[in-house]
């Protein structure tokens, strides 16, 4: 069991079967969001990604917050619907950040692509923003303990850190063979 010291100097245990069951209810819903948004209505990332992702991250935010709303660092001062709001601003930021990385590294600009992008984004922050927001607030010592540094502290660093980073390599690998668009005219042979 590790145990992580919060500000105030009291010790919080995190067994690593809570950051599997997390991780394990995460990505439940995850796929019954995709389930749901299939079955109720005839639409699956392929045919209506805008529309899809909405309801993706409509439903996976608001269970992250819950879900790491009860591994905030500081629970005798924040409480839980705090840490749910830190949750929400830490949506809106990641989603700026997201959608201003998605446009610098290449997404098309234009107000036909800002729901794609909107959505992408928010969804984005889901992942990377908002589990870090929740636990941590805006104490840059942890964000930088969990997001720049190499050595993680404790599980709840890597229930953080590792959807995070793998949020941003899934997206960098299914992003990198769009170039392959094949209605060029000289991509068509």
């Amino acid at each position: 069991m590790d145990t992580l010291i919060s500000e105030n100097g009291v010790f919080l245990p995190i067994p690593p079967f809570q950051a599997v069951r997390l991780h394990f209810i995460l990505g439940t819903i995850l796929v019954l969001t995709s389930m749901v948004a299939h079955t109720l209505f005839p639409i699956n990332l392929i045919t209506h990604p805008t529309q899809t992702l909405f309801i993706i991250w409509g439903i996976v935010g608001p269970v992250l917050m819950i879900l790491f709303g009860h591994l905030r660092q500081d629970m005798e001062q924040c409480s839980y619907f705090r840490a749910a709001g830190r949750g929400y601003v830490g949506l809106v930021a990641g989603a700026i950040v997201n959608a201003l990385g998605a446009i610098i590294l290449g997404a098309p600009v234009g107000f036909e692509y800002f729901t794609k992008t909107l959505n992408w984004s928010l969804l984005m922050s889901s992942f990377t923003f908002v589990p870090a927001a929740c636990a941590f607030g805006s104490a840059w010592t942890h964000w930088h303990r969990v997001f720049a540094s190499t050595k993680a502290f404790s599980f709840i660093d890597y229930m953080i850190r590792i959807p995070a980073y793998g949020a941003v390599i899934g997206a960098w690998f299914g992003a990198w063979p769009m170039p392959l668009d094949w209605e060029r005219p000289w991509q068509i042979q």
